[in-house]
């Protein structure tokens, strides 16, 4: 107990350290002095509060070449809005850049005085881009689930955010107590119409805002890596086409979803209607290239949040 109390008192210093220099914009010197520390120590401690996400920093100047990649990539394709983030050419799979920009989008929704029905999506995008929200009381919205928060085996899904942003916004939320894929259309169906879901999926129709990973569809894709479909299910799915997914719904290189039986079994709520919704998607990463085209051909959202790499490959396609 007393080395927990120790480290968490360090956590307090380095708390006090990483405000003074980031957000006071003092000297480890001036940290030092204030926090009568030597200055090795006032490094270290600055250097803690980054390691333990204590700080979290946004970089407010856009690039130039990103808005001119974000404007053609709008113009080209009808969409309501897009942001383009600088690539990181080490990291493919990491979430760097698109986190933090999704993070500032959510956030101006959420500072809206207006209520709102905003509804979230699923995956490991959307969980880092809530990892990045700041505290925030907002009573006058509602946080309503696109997507079911059981795994298969029973166990929540990981990558559901709903209760994960219940931490850090003050909303009323509204989660979808299912799975994202069930058996069958009759269990859809039957489980659509229970008292604790039918409300949910009626508020997610009026949303004025949804925020949305896009998957990929490979036999390393998350619907097969979090074990709602099978190896032999997602072979069948690529023989018969399917590019990308939203909230588990699985749709072509055009962007059509697949007349499937697996679409049939998703028992997530449809994708908010884009005449009257902004519907953000958010994705990176080369294998996710042709998915992010078509679920913007298909209409699935009018809104985008990517990076250069897939910003160029959506201009010369």
């Amino acid at each position: 107990m007393a080395r927990k109390a120790g480290f968490n008192s360090r956590l307090d210093d380095a708390a006090r350290a990483g405000w003074l220099y980031y957000v006071a914009g003092r000297t480890q010197d001036d940290i030092a002095a204030a926090m009568n520390i030597s200055r090795q120590s006032a490094q270290r401690l600055v250097s803690l509060a980054v390691s333990e996400k204590l700080v979290k920093v946004r970089i407010d100047h856009p690039i130039a070449v990103c808005l001119e990649l974000a404007e053609a990539v709008k113009e080209k394709y009808g969409l309501k809005q897009v942001e383009i983030v600088p690539t990181d050419p080490g990291s493919e799979a990491a979430t760097t850049g698109i986190a933090e920009a999704g993070a500032e989008e959510l956030e101006r929704w959420l500072k809206r005085p207006e209520p709102l029905t905003l509804a979230m999506g699923t995956g490991r995008t959307l969980r880092a881009v809530i990892d990045q929200l700041p505290p925030m009381e907002c009573p006058q919205h509602k946080i309503v689930s696109l997507t079911g928060n059981i795994s298969p085996d029973g166990s929540a899904a990981y990558f559901n955010v709903i209760f994960s942003m219940a931490d850090a916004v003050k909303a009323p939320h509204f989660p979808m107590p299912l799975p994202v894929i069930v058996s069958s259309r009759q269990e859809r169906d039957l489980l659509h119409r229970q008292p604790l879901v039918a409300p949910t999926i009626a508020l997610g129709r009026t949303a004025d805002a949804a925020f949305v990973g896009i998957g990929e569809m490979t036999m390393a894709g998350p619907l097969v890596e979090d074990g709602f479909l099978s190896n032999g299910e997602m072979q069948a799915l690529l023989d018969a086409g399917a590019t990308g997914e939203i909230c588990g719904w699985i749709f072509d290189g055009h962007g059509k979803l697949l007349d499937n039986p697996v679409n049939e079994r998703v028992a997530s709520l449809t994708i908010p209607d884009r005449s009257t919704a902004t519907v953000i998607g958010m994705a990176r990463g080369k294998r996710k290239h042709a998915a992010i085209r078509a679920a913007i051909l298909g209409g699935h959202i009018n809104g985008l949040i990517t990076d250069e790499q897939a910003a160029h490959f959506l201009l010369t396609e």
